[in-house]
């Protein structure tokens, strides 16, 4: 990716150069830096203030009440885990971050959902019935393609990139994300079921 950026640059600024158009790349290149600080500083705080209140809402019991009210779910999607396996915690964590939009938020959630169940899997494989070192078992699997078809109720980055283009209404996406997501988040599930019936089969 490296390669390829630096020769989309070299690329840009020779031709620029040999059509006589080299300022305006200066100016493109300033100008853009220029958008990026401040789109940057606009996701900044946006992400800041759902991350605090998700923080508020974590103090106040709100997200323990969440993560048993969603058990059944993770009952459903992850069968082979038992209940209180810290991994189940992690992936609760990271689904109701992901759920308000706020994937910064839920990547070390993620993270450490998955340093759980390598864990896990480390335990499978010392009674024999695991799956080799370095492949992804069913629920690494599972939770990976839940969490990027990743349902969520308010897309905090794209408001925030709408309202700093410019947007009249930059919330105007939350129902059609909110559609998009639930039916890219049932087609994962309803993928992941099957290939696991395969696999029994």
């Amino acid at each position: 990716m490296n390669y390829l950026w630096g020769g989309m640059l070299i690329v840009g600024i020779i031709y620029g150069a040999l059509t006589g158009n080299l300022n305006e790349v200066t100016n493109g290149a300033i100008n853009a830096s220029k958008e990026a600080v401040s789109l940057a500083i606009a996701l900044l705080g946006v992400t800041a203030m759902w991350s605090g209140l998700m923080e508020i809402a974590s103090g106040a019991g709100i997200i323990d009440w969440m993560t048993r009210k969603i058990r059944p779910i993770l009952r459903f999607l992850f069968p082979r885990i038992t209940d209180g396996h810290p991994a189940l915690e992690a992936i609760s964590v990271n689904m109701i971050a992901n759920f308000f939009g706020l994937g910064a938020a839920a990547t070390p959630a993620g993270l450490r959902a998955m340093e759980e169940l390598e864990g896990l899997e480390e335990e499978r494989r010392k009674k024999g019935c695991g799956v080799p070192r370095g492949t992804a078992n069913r629920e690494m699997c599972t939770f990976l393609i839940v969490n990027i078809s990743s349902l969520q109720l308010i897309p905090v980055n794209v408001i925030a990139y709408r309202g700093q283009y410019g947007s009249v209404n930059p919330t105007a996406i939350v129902g059609p994300a909110i559609a998009a997501t639930a039916v890219s988040t049932l087609a994962g599930v309803v993928f992941c079921k099957v290939m696991d019936k395969r696999r029994e089969v």
